[in-house]
């Protein structure tokens, strides 16, 4: 297992560290739902450190690979949004084929017990432990076991219901549906946050800079939820510069097909700003909202035409002068 943020107690010398309370999931998006869980948490153990199990690389890429999800977001953007939402520390689990094949006992006692928790917390619906065997009955019978045998204090055992828009259940499902649809607007419904891409500035074709549109331009790697193809309003922030500025975009997400591309990038164009060195640099790109689909030009003097009018709109749209 992998800790970010360990050491989350402040202990006094020959003092015994504070027993946290534990929310197990496998966050990805960190959507409304996953939010509920960090605060219902922190409401049954006030005071209590607050860390969060979560699982790396996706469960289904190994239980299921062809049912594999695209992911939401990477590994370390998952860890910031938990951190932003409460989480002291949190746990990565390795998910391996060996992990995938523990029964729920083990899944405890390797994952579980070693936290020392004093409550655990999960959705209602969780499963875990060779083919989903184990649910919250199971955990909850496990958490008691310790404190009935004397080999240990145990733990309390909370579910917390689905939380839901009214309709159906806040799910990374849904959310992976609204970007790869491209409706910004209904991400921010289901995650109280825009959708993020990030990634390494590449050297692109440089036709952008040519057109007087120089773009940072980032490849889209396998795996990876990224919107619909098409253009968007949204902004760039440099990853690599602490507090670095937010700068408005117009994104364009596809293959550029009007020169015939393959290759599925990101490239964002920052208003009226063409002194940028980027490449090399790690940045992020936050969706705001879609302009237009992904449409092939009869050549680059219409595609200007365009470019003008989707970074007009983009301006509009951000509330930029």
């Amino acid at each position: 297992m992998r800790r970010y943020a360990p050491g989350v107690v402040d202990e006094a010398p020959g003092s015994a560290p504070e027993r946290p309370v534990v929310v197990i999931g496998n966050f990805d998006g960190v959507h409304r739902g996953h939010v509920e869980l960090l605060r219902t948490a922190r409401e049954a153990e006030p005071g209590a450190p607050l860390v969060v199990v979560t699982f790396w690389p996706h469960p289904m890429s190994v239980v299921r690979p062809d049912q594999t999800p695209l992911l939401l977001a990477p590994l370390e953007r998952r860890v910031e949004l938990l951190r932003e939402h409460g989480a002291a520390d949190v746990v990565v689990v390795d998910f391996t084929p060996e992990v995938a094949g523990w029964s729920p006992e083990r899944f405890v006692d390797e994952v579980v017990r070693p936290l020392n928790p004093r409550r655990v917390v999960v959705g209602e619906n969780f499963h875990f432990g060779f083919r989903a065997a184990g649910n919250l009955a199971t955990l909850t019978a496990l958490g008691r076991r310790d404190a009935a045998d004397g080999s240990g204090p145990g733990f309390a055992v909370t579910g917390v219901p689905l939380l839901t828009d009214g309709t159906q259940p806040s799910s990374s499902t849904l959310i992976r549906q609204a970007v790869a649809e491209g409706d910004l607007g209904r991400v921010r419904e289901l995650s109280d946050h825009g959708f993020r891409f990030s990634g390494v500035v590449v050297k692109g074709d440089q036709r952008g800079r040519e057109m007087g549109f120089p773009t940072a331009n980032v490849s889209v790697p396998p795996g990876l939820a990224v919107p619909a193809d098409g253009v968007y309003a949204g902004w760039v922030t440099r990853l690599d510069v602490p507090d670095a500025e937010r700068w408005p975009a117009a994104i364009s997400v596809g293959t550029n097909p009007t020169f015939d591309g393959l290759e599925r990038r990101v490239e964002s164009y920052v208003l009226d700003r063409d002194d940028l060195e980027l490449y090399g640099v790690p940045i992020a790109v936050d969706f705001y909202a879609r302009l237009r689909g992904q449409v092939k030009y009869a050549g680059m003097e219409a595609l200007v035409v365009q470019m003008h009018a989707d970074v007009e709109h983009a301006r509009q749209l951000l509330h930029t002068t």
